[in-house]
């Protein structure tokens, strides 16, 4: 029973991120085609899995087609039980729900401002007030899943769930841009981007050049965090 996932770029694409953690982080069994994202292709690459139209999109072993990133969880948090995508405790699973779909719809400012990249780190970059409000409500809501949780580092949640998996490249984006965070919220950080699976991830991403590269700022950029 193997998935077959569409992604678009593992450089800058976060969704298509989002949608690889689900599957790799879980054992999930799939395999991985890129459309053409940035090459303009990307409609005719997708055109057989309609009205699919974005990245990620999965095609289920039954041929089913799942667009969006918050149903290919839920479907595969439902097709795979003893996966532990969702935390098992009911309070904690309501709470990861909220904050994937908190993520989902919210933090534009950041998401606008700071696009995920894998390269280096954007020197001097100033937040605006916008991305600094959308920072505290990030920090908020994390805090409120570790009070809940009794998790003091590590996994939001204690374990590893689609809630780690949803704000990996929020992660991404607060030390990509240096981003003004709490000491615990930069320790998390550095956590999702240690993870072997995303280091891998990244590995792949630098096998990959743009020309021009997209989302380029007139900045000084400094080496990707290393422990």
């Amino acid at each position: 029973m193997t998935y077959e996932l569409y992604i678009g770029d593992r450089m800058y694409s976060s969704w298509s991120l989002r949608g690889w953690l689900m599957l790799e982080k879980f054992t999930i069994p799939h395999e991985v085609t890129l459309v053409g994202l940035y090459s303009g292709t990307m409609a005719q690459d997708l055109a057989h899995l309609a009205p699919a139209r974005l990245v990620p999109a999965l095609k289920m072993p039954d041929s089913t087609v799942v667009g969006e990133s918050l149903a290919m969880a839920e479907t595969l948090a439902e097709r795979h039980p003893q996966a532990g995508l969702w935390p098992s405790d009911p309070a904690l699973r309501a709470t990861a729900r909220w904050l994937v779909a908190e993520m989902c719809s919210g933090f534009a400012a950041l998401r606008t401002d700071c696009p995920m990249q894998l390269s280096h780190v954007w020197q001097g970059f100033e937040p605006s007030e916008a991305v600094q409000k959308d920072l505290n409500r990030i920090e908020t809501l994390f805090s409120h899943a570790r009070k809940l949780s009794d998790a003091t580092n590590g996994p939001l949640f204690g374990a590893y769930s689609l809630a780690d998996v949803f704000y990996t490249p929020v992660a991404i984006r607060i030390l990509g841009y240096d981003l003004p965070v709490s000491a615990e919220t930069r320790a998390y950080c550095m956590d999702l981007i240690q993870d072997p699976v995303v280091k891998s991830w990244r590995k792949q991403a630098q096998e990959v050049t743009y020309d021009p590269e997209p989302y380029a700022l007139n900045l000084e950029r400094g080496d990707w965090p290393v422990i």
